[in-house]
């Protein structure tokens, strides 16, 4: 989920090396540079909400076409762990357009590691294309989920109550097969763009030794080459209680960090118990991690966001938005958002311990005790910078506060990551995105947001290419379940999402 969304529709991947670089200089001057943009989207996006929609709703063979890779994708366990296997997931999609009659060469399954081989297919322009490709951004890989955790098998396709339920439903092989399903229908319908498509789907996102974005923009920066990134793992339609509320379009990123945090003692043995007890003083650390709240903080995006969704919100809520954007921002009403994670997180930088290990035996006394705190870091702010205020917090001299770098060493030195710079709008992107949208939920406001999480874009925003987050997936605010139990999506939504990528594909295509 990836993550996709700001005020309650996040995908949260493990992608440690997707960050930005501690410094202050340039998270400023990529403020500043949003600055700029942000109105100017805004503006964009206005101006075309009224134009002809033109969608093409999928036929009933193209939707059981499209529902059929949907399952065969929920069914194949692409999880970075002994019993999963992305290349199984790439190796079909791959038979899938070699059978459909792509050409050998425009199709590649290709990585560094045998069992998370990525896929990339090159749907050619008609003739020789003057414009560069567009990129189709998608991951592959999905978090582990436990039949034990679940009231359904999580690797099988189960519609139900008018939800498809799966691990990988949200995050994000939805997206995976409505793309998959439109560059077949595309292709079969013998469309001609006038430049390539790229469709890239790509293993390690969501953790693992990166085989997957990174490996494939250093390595074979040929094949991904393009002039922008749409990315589904972010972005798309807030729903409230069935209402949609608004579009919500990637523009930045908060920063990842993983920090270890390790108590140690001599240790003994355990019928001779002291108070000085490894166990004891990392849960007092955490304890006091739980009682802290970061400051809460508004850039350029999030404010332009929160400026849009008072106007759809009504009560008490659209007051407290209100109240937050005023100057002094008002703190009751900021509190008042926050007891909601997702406004949360929107607000403020987040710390949570999400891994614990301790002791060497059952009658020993603890030797040691350590905890994996994950933070995403407010735009402006180093992990340095987080480090000592976590250093700072937990005030105990016995503690050690350390990095666990890309490929889980642990150090005393921040990761070297390059600052994420929000990209200016450009409106061959946000012309038919705006248009499809308020042509599937009329009247809806398309805004740039904030992702909470992280995702494959900062790869190809490192290397100069501008990305921008939006899936077309519509979810209730409150049942967001990626990376969760019972992974859900409701089938409206894939059939929505279905006709926004043939019809913006085809938009894009054309340019």
């Amino acid at each position: 989920m990836g993550d996709r969304s700001t005020i309650n529709r996040f995908r949260t991947p493990r992608n440690p090396e997707a960050r930005s670089k501690p410094t202050r200089t340039a998270p400023y001057n990529a403020l500043m540079q949003l600055r700029a943009s942000a109105p100017a989207l805004i503006c964009l996006l206005a101006s075309v909400a009224t134009a002809q929609n033109g969608l093409t709703p999928a036929s009933p063979s193209d939707r059981a076409e499209a529902r059929d890779i949907f399952k065969q994708l929920i069914e194949i366990n692409t999880t970075d762990t002994p019993k999963g296997n992305v290349t199984a997931g790439s190796a079909a999609m791959e038979k899938r357009f070699l059978d459909a009659g792509f050409p050998r060469e425009d199709v590649h399954l290709l990585g560094p590691d045998a069992r998370k081989q990525n896929l990339v297919v090159r749907y050619r322009a008609a003739g020789t294309p003057t414009e560069k490709p567009v990129l189709f951004l998608c991951h592959m890989d999905v978090v582990e989920a436990l039949q034990s955790d679940w009231h359904t098998d999580p690797f099988q396709f189960i519609e139900k109550d008018g939800y498809f339920y799966g691990r990988g439903t949200q995050d994000m092989k939805d997206s995976d097969a409505a793309l998959v399903a439109t560059f077949l229908r595309l292709h079969r319908e013998g469309y001609k763009p006038k430049r390539d498509m790229i469709l890239a789907l790509t293993a390690d996102e969501e953790g693992g030794k990166f085989n997957g974005a990174s490996w494939l923009v250093n390595q074979h920066r040929e094949l991904v080459d393009a002039a922008y990134v749409i990315n589904p793992d972010a972005g798309g339609i807030e729903l409230d209680h069935g209402r949609p509320v608004v579009g919500d379009v990637e523009a930045t990123e908060k920063v990842y960090a993983d920090y270890q945090i390790t108590a140690t003692n001599r240790g003994g043995h355990s019928s001779l118990p002291r108070p000085d007890n490894a166990i004891y003083e990392l849960i007092a650390a955490l304890n006091k991690l739980v009682a802290y709240s970061f400051p809460f903080e508004l850039n350029e995006v999030t404010r332009t966001y929160y400026r849009i969704v008072e106007k759809e919100e009504t009560g008490q809520k659209a007051k407290d938005i209100g109240a937050i954007l005023a100057t002094p921002p008002d703190m009751a009403a900021a509190a008042r958002l926050s007891v909601d994670p997702s406004t949360n997180s929107t607000l403020h930088t987040t710390c949570v311990a999400t891994r614990l290990a301790a002791g060497h035996a059952n009658n020993a006394l603890p030797q040691t005790a350590q905890a994996n705190v994950n933070c995403r870091i407010f735009p402006g702010h180093s992990p340095e910078e987080i480090r000592h205020t976590l250093i700072d917090l937990f005030a105990d001299p016995k503690l050690t506060v350390k990095y666990v770098s890309d490929g889980g060493q642990v150090s005393d030195t921040a990761p070297d990551r390059k600052p994420i710079v929000p990209p200016a709008p450009i409106q061959e992107v946000f012309e038919p995105l705006t248009r499809l949208t308020q042509a599937i939920w009329p009247g809806v406001p398309v805004t740039p947001e904030m992702e909470d999480g992280a995702s494959d874009s900062i790869y190809f925003a490192q290397a100069g290419i501008p990305c921008y987050g939006y899936s077309a997936i519509a979810l209730e605010r409150d049942d967001v379940r990626a990376h969760g139990q019972d992974e859900r999506l409701p089938v409206d939504s894939y059939w929505k999402a279905l006709d926004f990528f043939y019809a913006f594909s085809k938009a894009l295509g054309d340019k």
